[in-house]
């Protein structure tokens, strides 16, 4: 079974007003005497063509929020205010750029410290620097913002952005919804470092992706208190998290010294957590070294989320996990988080191997083998859900985490691991994530280390048949038997 995670609608909404920024992008920065041109407002991923913007890479983002949603015992206007430091690198000769950020209302914007020039459309922010940025200049863009943060809705009612519940509030951000708390450049793509500061009220703890550096109360009397957090591995925009409530915060260490910090909300049980070292140590074994500097958890009241997301180095929790869903999460730190997918139709290079590793938890522990759980699904019927796309083509934003990509991305990799073997399976499983650590990786870049472990033609043709029926044919393949 896949972990409890809710259908992501396609936002129509957010492709036009994408197309609209792009107008405005390009007809707005023309003039005499430029050499630079604007960036594109858009990666074009095959399935969200207006995510990210072109132009530039974002090295590090410094993010200063504060965060009030009562001001004098009265619902806040402006509950959030923020500022974004953005340091990034542009890849062309610039005369403006975009930023995503949606329903927030920004004040000010600088480029070095200079004023610029911005329009906000829709979830389009275009900012025109006084000066054009030469190709391969480093710069630091400065937004200040404040507003109402919400959620984004799709269609089926799926929530993903600043969600709010009895128990405090939460930012998740897949595919998404990080536009909706900090601007940037909101594509897997463009990986980068964090520092997060959140000023938040008296009794409330922030807790964020990464190491705590500092917790300090803020100058005054009202009992405030900034939390610090850094992230110094490059971490995906949607990955990025803030959690913000009365949370338990319990720190540790595993027994090979890993600091691992949990927050559970108020009333909530933490579940299986504690044999979150248990899991770290079984998927260090299988996937190898464990790609960042701290681990953990963060358990949510039930209301306020409704599934989990692989927040990096530490996962959310919509209340109580039990073990099979902790063993998921985690191996999205290999696999989604430090080898990101390169566009949104990679990404059952993340659900698949998530999957499999339930599988292979399973299997190591006295349960179904992972030819059992391939079996299960390979005897359902034909036109069953399972079946309605093959996992490296979802066709549509709604088939984005649907059982094609989990359960037959899943079963992709059990056709793998028996045309390998089960050595060189497991020499996959800890090469693939060391080869592409804290890079993206396409499907290709895949199917092309697995061939490489291939020990001859044989082999490797019969993992091009696996590729050709698995990855890639539509409906039901007519043989469970390797290579075919």
């Amino acid at each position: 079974m896949p972990p409890p995670r809710r259908p992501r609608s396609a936002r129509a909404a957010l492709a036009a007003a994408g197309a609209l920024a792009l107008l405005v992008t390009v007809a707005g920065c023309g003039g005499g005497g430029v050499r630079g041109t604007p960036g594109a407002a858009g990666v074009l991923d095959p399935l969200f063509p207006r995510l990210g913007n072109g132009g530039y890479d974002v090295r590090h983002y410094d993010l200063a929020l504060d965060w009030a949603p009562a001001r004098s015992g009265q619902r806040a206007e402006q509950p959030l205010r923020g500022r974004a430091r953005i340091t990034s690198r542009a890849t062309q000769n610039l005369s403006a750029f975009n930023l995503d950020l949606k329903g927030l209302e920004v004040t000010s914007v600088t480029v070095d410290g200079r004023p610029a020039r911005y329009d906000h459309a829709g979830t389009e922010l275009t900012v025109r620097p006084e000066k054009e940025l030469d190709k391969g200049k480093t710069f630091r863009t400065t937004v200040e913002y404040a507003g109402r943060p919400g959620p984004l809705e799709g269609a089926d009612g799926s929530e993903e952005g600043w969600l709010t519940g009895d128990g405090g509030t939460v930012a998740l951000g897949e595919p998404s919804g990080s536009m909706t708390w900090f601007p940037g450049n909101h594509h897997p793509l463009d990986k980068a470092t964090y520092t997060l500061r959140a000023t938040v009220p008296k009794g409330q703890r922030a807790v964020s992706n990464g190491e705590p550096e500092t917790t300090e109360p803020r100058p005054g009397r009202d009992g405030r208190t900034t939390w610090t957090w850094n992230s110094r591995h490059p971490m995906a925009s949607y990955l990025a998290t803030l959690a913000i409530g009365p949370y338990r915060l319990t720190e540790s260490r595993t027994p090979s010294g890993l600091p691992v910090v949990d927050a559970v909300a108020p009333g909530e049980d933490a579940g299986e957590l504690e044999r979150l070292p248990e899991v770290l140590d079984w998927s260090v074994k299988r996937f190898g070294t464990y790609p960042f500097d701290s681990a953990g958890a963060v358990v949510l009241a039930p209301d306020t989320a409704g599934y989990a997301l692989e927040t990096q180095t530490r996962p959310v929790y919509p209340g109580s996990p039990d073990v099979g869903l902790i063993v998921h999460e985690t191996a999205h730190q290999w696999f989604g988080d430090s080898v990101t997918p390169r566009t949104w139709q990679d990404v059952w290079l993340s659900e698949g191997f998530a999957t499999y590793a339930e599988w292979l938890w399973d299997e190591d522990h006295d349960g179904p083998t992972a030819q059992d759980a391939f079996d299960r699904l390979h005897a359902t019927s034909g036109d069953a859900g399972l079946w309605a796309f093959p996992p490296a083509d979802p066709p549509d934003q709604d088939s984005l985490f649907a059982d094609p990509v989990y359960q037959r991305g899943a079963m992709t990799l059990h056709q793998v691991r028996r045309v390998l073997g089960d050595t060189r399976f497991a020499a996959l499983l800890k090469g693939w994530p060391r080869e592409y650590a804290h890079r993206n990786a396409r499907t290709a870049d895949f199917t092309a280390y697995a061939e490489s472990l291939a020990p001859d033609g044989d082999t490797r043709e019969a993992l091009t048949r696996t590729w050709a029926v698995w990855l890639r044919a539509d409906g039901k393949p007519d043989s469970a038997a390797p290579g075919r």
